[in-house]
């Protein structure tokens, strides 16, 4: 085994995949998120990357989708003989316009097809390949599985997303090298990274990151603060313009309450690009604290990130005192400031 190999199999954030053993695909009929109907037996001839994702999901499923994208740009060319195929995971949003909602934030509408249909056909779909969903607390769980298809139609390996922003581009090299062994001539993939564990930036190191408007953002130990991490995407399921807008009064209360500095992060690495941040910011009114940019994921793991949003209250040593997932109001947020800080 390569020093490579051995690194790569050394890293808890990474799945290597597990082979199927050469069995065929269980076909899918579905439509996807434009209403069409569509097969998987269609794509005959073609390498599928098929996904099981929440139509909805703010957590693990916007990783691997970014993934599944990533792979396909590796290839080069040679990605043209690539299928990107998502099966909805969600019992609760079903609906095309569910499929189409998470494909535009995703800026996947034209890059896969995103399949959907009523619970009864996505149930048999889940139960063909695998895939366990339930509702836990009102939140969608489901195995995030990802499956690689020969051109035959054949399973020839599954992978499990880790909840890992650091490890987006290194699962997708993964990826892009099993499929390219299956394309003609073995493409050689455009650009190749360690897989060895990548460290996190923990909240006791000072870190300095881009800022969404140019200036530098850091954080570090030294003073108490506030990190709110968001996507933009988040505008699928939530209020996401009123919310950033909103954390402008937690500023003014903070600078005469005396309470932590705000920041807030975006995860760049799972938006479909960093010009999309930026865009998006630029349709706000001012906003009267920093926005960095989280282009590695390795913030986010430093922090524990499992969720967008995600907040997380830092004391002076570097400590997490308190996080919560999810928006919360600013009298909540106010209240949990002063006693955490």
């Amino acid at each position: 085994m390569s020093s490579a190999s051995a690194a790569a199999m050394q890293n808890p954030n990474l799945d290597l995949g597990t082979s199927l053993g050469g069995k065929q695909a269980p076909d899918i009929k579905l439509v996807n998120q434009f209403g069409q109907p569509m097969s998987l037996s269609q794509f005959r001839g073609r390498v599928v990357i098929l996904a099981f994702s929440d139509s909805e999901c703010t957590t693990v499923c916007p990783l691997t989708t970014e993934s599944m994208v990533l792979a396909k740009e590796l290839l080069g060319k040679a990605g043209s003989s690539v299928q990107l195929l998502g099966v909805d995971a969600n019992p609760d949003a079903t609906k095309v316009s569910d499929v189409m909602s998470y494909s535009r934030v995703h800026g996947m509408v034209n890059q896969w097809d995103f399949l959907t249909g009523s619970v009864a056909q996505l149930t048999s779909v889940w139960r063909s390949y695998g895939i366990a969903v339930q509702i836990q607390s009102g939140q969608i769980d489901h195995t995030p599985a990802l499956y690689v298809i020969s051109q035959q139609g054949v399973l020839q390996k599954v992978y499990l997303t880790q909840m890992a922003y650091s490890s987006v581009t290194q699962s997708a090299q993964v990826l892009a090298a099993e499929v390219a062994g299956l394309l003609p001539g073995h493409p050689k993939l455009s650009s190749l990274e360690s897989l060895a564990a990548i460290p996190a930036q923990a909240p006791s190191t000072t870190v300095s990151l881009p800022g969404a408007d140019g200036p530098t953002v850091t954080l570090g130990p030294g003073k108490p603060h506030l990190v709110v991490f968001f996507a933009t995407w988040l505008t699928e399921t939530s209020d996401l313009k009123g919310e950033l807008a909103g954390l402008n009064a937690y500023v003014k209360a903070a600078a005469k309450g005396h309470l932590p500095a705000l920041t807030a992060v975006d995860e760049t690495v799972t938006e479909p690009s960093e010009g999309a941040v930026t865009s998006y910011l630029g349709t706000l009114a001012p906003l009267a604290y920093p926005v960095a940019l989280d282009k590695t994921g390795r913030l986010a793991d430093g922090f524990g990130v499992q969720d967008q949003p995600w907040l997380a209250l830092v004391n002076a040593a570097g400590k997490i005192t308190w996080s919560h997932d999810g928006w919360v109001s600013l009298p909540a947020l106010e209240k949990a400031a002063a006693a955490h800080a």
